[in-house]
């Protein structure tokens, strides 16, 4: 267990060189949360658009929308690396690092609900995405631990997602994205419930 979700690419050359370069500049990890959910937002509206469209535009939308997801977790990591590693955070940081996550998910699943005519599709895969952080910060309050374990943590979801689009763009779109949908509807459900049952291990064991 760690305070820090494990990502692998916190420590590659390119990430400690962004870190630095962004470091350098007036921009505040705070700044590059909320960017986050502007990512988010362009992803679902390149969801919700690319599903209708036909030609080289579903495949420009759909690929932007993938592009996207990805900004959105380079945001992730360095609002954290900025604030951490190069001594920029705030009191207020704790804030920023969690409820555009939250914001973000919804933008997303949504706006991919809502382009293939599912909307209850994309808010129940919300719904479900935002209970594993609830689980896990519940998990923290009540044993001072953050558990990120799968199998749909939010960098499995936008595997999941990103993974989606990019065969949306090229193949059949709204049957790609509706299973991806369900994929993270049942895989956060999943995590939820076994982030519940190891934080009452944890409670037990204390």
């Amino acid at each position: 267990m760690t305070d820090r979700r494990p990502i692998a690419s916190r420590e590659t050359g390119w990430a400690r060189g962004l870190t630095r370069a962004l470091a350098r500049t007036s921009v505040t990890p705070n700044q590059i949360s909320i960017a986050s959910m502007g990512f988010a937002a362009l992803a679902g509206v390149g969801f919700y658009l690319g599903v209708g469209a036909e030609g080289w535009a579903r495949v420009v939308l759909l690929l932007l929308a993938a592009l996207c997801c990805q900004l959105r977790l380079i945001c992730n990591l360095m609002d954290g690396l900025v604030a951490v590693e190069a001594g920029k955070g705030t009191p207020d940081g704790a804030f920023w690092n969690e409820a555009p996550d939250r914001v973000s998910d919804i933008l997303i699943l949504t706006g991919i609900g809502y382009g293939i005519g599912l909307p209850g599709l994309g808010w129940a895969a919300s719904a479900l995405a935002v209970s594993t952080a609830y689980i896990r910060e519940l998990g923290r309050a009540a044993t001072g631990e953050n558990d990120f374990c799968g199998p749909m943590a939010k960098p499995h979801r936008m595997a999941v997602i990103t993974l989606a689009a990019v065969l949306a763009a090229f193949w059949t779109v709204a049957p790609v994205l509706q299973g991806a949908l369900w994929v993270v509807a049942i895989g956060a459900a999943a995590t939820a419930l076994r982030r519940s049952y190891r934080m009452i291990d944890r409670l037990k064991a204390e």
